[in-house]
């Protein structure tokens, strides 16, 4: 009998993108005045086809072509991939969230996945009821679930706010409950998306350590979809890299899986702006529409960025609704996929103290501390964020680009290209000599 457990064949999944000429509105009344023209034009013409805005340019997209392999039984895959690859639609199509558009797939066994933050939970539910519904949901008795139920509140470290509706709860809380449900429970295969980078380090951690155990013990399938090349080598014992929608590699060699990856992510340095090709990450509070990274000259970088030049990360949108909670920034990444560091607008305080509030179109900039960067792939990925309430753009879905760093940074013969550990600093030292001189030697 075959051990297979996921079987993946021909598979495809089309989008239509609209296309609508930009529109500068500043608030949220232009929108709904848009909105009220766009339905009595429908009423006049209710065989036209058009919409508010005028007839939008339709492109078809293929976020997956032709994808075919198989999955075994105990297997830990890791899917790795730019942002774009197709990682997060095939794992909804496996969720069977989405139809695929052409293929099929076949999965033998039950399927816990965690995708997106607050995927497969309903907000007005509390903890508690949200953990009885997902074990419902996945065909198990109330005495199952009850039987983990204990180790699913433990894990979460959600006791105190197990009677709360989840719509309450921060987005790290919904992770960590989200996750504690669908390790726990009697599953034969589990599929985690990026969503993991919402919780803080420590919760990260404990999660690796957890699909460790659930897979080496109980034998479980698991796909996990990641941009942190670290946690990825740690856990999996097979790589399928994406590129454009198709498999570019599938391999046991979890140290090959990575360096393709970092292949791809060195390919896409040509890229260094993103802007919204339709109706992405629509809400009222932040809706991106371009993000990039720009020299001094005001235009998108590409290629290799020295040390010494001059960059700014920039981000514009629309803030329909102003909210003080509402956090806009950027995210670094090592070729890796370790999290550097990120910064948000709300990281500089205004001269009296108060909160840097985004309303209408708007658009933020800081720039980028190249100098201190060591030579190599880094990746920018947009935040948008409301303080302890929703993650606006999700990080497994944020829109994200390349640059690579080059340069020697100092003049020392003895001074390798790169030096080891993440970060290199332009110090100047002070060398006293023996007669009680100073000689400032920039190093």
């Amino acid at each position: 009998m075959s051990n297979t457990v996921i079987k993946i064949e021909g598979l495809g999944k089309k989008y239509l993108l609209a296309h609508r000429s930009p529109q500068r509105y500043i608030a949220l009344r232009d929108v709904l005045v848009d909105r009220v023209k766009g339905l009595g034009r429908r009423i006049r013409h209710p065989f036209s086809g058009g919409t508010g805005g005028g007839n939008p340019a339709l492109e078809e997209f293929w976020a997956l072509s032709d994808l075919s392999f198989d999955v075994k039984e105990g297997e830990r895959v890791g899917i790795i991939g730019r942002n774009g690859a197709g990682k997060s639609t095939l794992l909804k199509i496996l969720s069977r969230i989405t139809e695929p558009t052409t293929g099929r797939v076949s999965l033998k066994g039950r399927v816990a996945s965690l995708l997106e933050v607050g995927t497969g939970f309903h907000p007005e539910l509390t903890g508690r009821e949200n953990i009885y519904l997902n074990g419902a949901i996945l065909g198990m008795s109330k005495a199952e679930i009850r039987r983990n139920f204990d180790a699913i509140v433990d894990f979460a470290g959600v006791e105190k706010f197990l009677d709360t509706p989840v719509k309450r709860y921060s987005s790290g809380m919904y992770v960590r409950l989200a996750f504690a449900v669908a390790a726990h429970l009697d599953t034969e295969i589990l599929m985690i998306d990026e969503v993991l980078a919402v919780g803080d380090a420590e919760f990260q951690k404990k999660c690796m350590g957890k699909m460790d155990e659930v897979s080496h013990k109980q034998g479980r399938t698991i796909l996990f979809v990641s941009h942190n090349m670290s946690a990825v080598s740690q856990l999996c014992n097979r790589v399928v890299c994406l590129d454009r929608g198709r498999v570019a590699l599938d391999t046991p060699d979890v140290s090959a899986g990575v360096r393709e990856y970092l292949n791809v992510s060195r390919e896409a340095t040509e890229v260094a702006e993103w802007r919204n090709p339709g109706d992405l990450f629509e809400n009222p509070w932040f809706k991106p529409l371009r993000f990039g990274l720009y020299g001094e000259d005001g235009k998108a970088v590409s290629g290799a960025v020295e040390r010494k030049d001059k960059v700014w990360v920039e981000i514009e949108g629309v803030a329909e609704i102003p909210d003080p909670a509402l956090e806009v920034g950027y995210a670094l990444y090592d070729e890796n996929g370790t999290l550097l560091w990120y910064s948000y607008q709300t990281d500089q305080m205004g001269t009296e103290g108060e909160l840097p509030v985004l309303e209408g179109l708007c658009q933020v900039s800081v720039r980028l501390p190249t100098s201190m960067l060591n030579n190599g792939v880094y990746q920018v990925r947009l935040r948008a964020y409301l303080f302890q309430r929703e993650m606006l753009v999700e990080p497994s879905r944020a829109p994200a680009f390349a640059f690579e760093i080059s340069g020697r940074f100092c003049m020392s013969p003895y001074a390798p290209e790169k030096r080891l550990g993440a970060f290199v600093f332009e110090d100047w030292w002070s060398l006293k000599t023996t007669r009680d001189q100073f000689v400032e030697n920039k190093l």
